[in-house]
């Protein structure tokens, strides 16, 4: 499953309009770097005086604080009008009952990183955020009735905003990694759907045809055919075709590559210019953080020792 998503999911899932937000499971226990080995061996199973739901990398994921989480969601489902006895009710209370149990591992593998980085939220950022909240409902009688209304207490918030602050922190860490500038070319391209038709219009290219009117008719990918196939200026990890992006990087200003093979089709890449040290756009750095931080969780799931008790 795909995860970085997963939160702002949950996150309009449970609160339905309120002030809530997804839970974590409390501090962590152990704290190995986002880059450690996993451990080797889980510590033994659970015990019948205190059942769990899950165990992440040692650390215990109480049966309790999932049931109370997903009696949360289930709440607020039947307050928004499903019927939780309908087959619908119950597909989407079970897909979410996974859900939130991957959500609140994904919190632990976060807190465990955050530990192993030095990251850490202060009592006094959270009742900040509190204040905020209450600001934002309009006062405190209307935010006590909005955490009422979620089931919560105000503990359980005090909670879940500490969670909630120190992954927004660990991940503003892994965006920072991502660099304001970088090695940076200027292409385009045509994509058509056989190797055969790709290698004629190469041919025609090196006979002196005109690239840009050759994909005007010729290339299938709509985003850019009008354009002439202009990709615009881009850095490395922006393109969906790696394959069209490693092409236009091995490639000097002027040159047109070989036909390259992608999950699209085939393509003929042409590089019009290069800059060594050019500033990232902000809409190609906010990709280049996003996906930086897709890495990185998926990286903390692979490497953690995750075992789950309840279906």
């Amino acid at each position: 499953m795909k995860r970085t998503a997963l939160l702002i999911f949950l996150l309009l899932a449970l609160t339905l309009g309120a002030c809530t937000l997804p839970p974590p499971t409390g501090p962590a226990q152990s704290a190995p770097s986002p880059t450690s080995p996993a451990p080797t061996a889980p510590p033994p199973t659970p015990t019948p005086e205190r059942p769990l739901a899950a165990r992440v990398n040692g650390q215990p994921i109480y049966l309790v604080d999932y049931e109370r989480q997903v009696a949360q969601y289930q709440d607020a489902l039947a307050a928004s009008g499903v019927d939780i006895a309908s087959p619908e009710g119950q597909e989407r209370l079970r897909q979410m009952r996974a859900q939130i149990l991957e959500w609140m591992i994904e919190q632990v593998l976060i807190e465990q990183a955050a530990a192993g980085m030095g990251i850490t939220v202060s009592d006094e950022e959270v009742q900040a955020a509190i204040a905020q909240l209450v600001q934002d409902a309009g006062s405190q009688e209307a935010f006590q009735e909005r955490l009422e209304r979620s089931g919560m207490t105000l503990q359980d918030l005090q909670v879940q905003l500490r969670a909630e602050l120190l992954r927004a922190r660990v991940l503003e860490r892994v965006q920072a990694t991502v660099p304001e500038r970088a090695e940076q070319v200027h292409a385009r391209h045509i994509l058509v759907d056989t190797r055969e038709r790709a290698e004629a219009l190469l041919g025609q290219i090196g006979a002196g045809a005109d690239f840009a009117q050759l994909a005007r008719t010729y290339s299938q990918d709509e985003s850019t055919r009008d354009a002439g196939g202009d990709l615009g200026w881009f850095p490395r990890g922006v393109l969906l075709a790696p394959e069209v992006e490693e092409m236009a990087f091995s490639l000097q200003a002027g040159q047109v590559g070989p036909v390259v093979q992608s999950q699209f089709g085939f393509h003929i890449v042409q590089t019009l210019e290069r800059k060594q040290d050019e500033p990232i756009s902000p809409e190609h750095r906010q990709l280049l953080q996003d996906r930086a931080v897709q890495r990185w969780l998926e990286s903390l799931w692979n490497q953690a020792v995750i075992e789950r008790f309840v279906d």
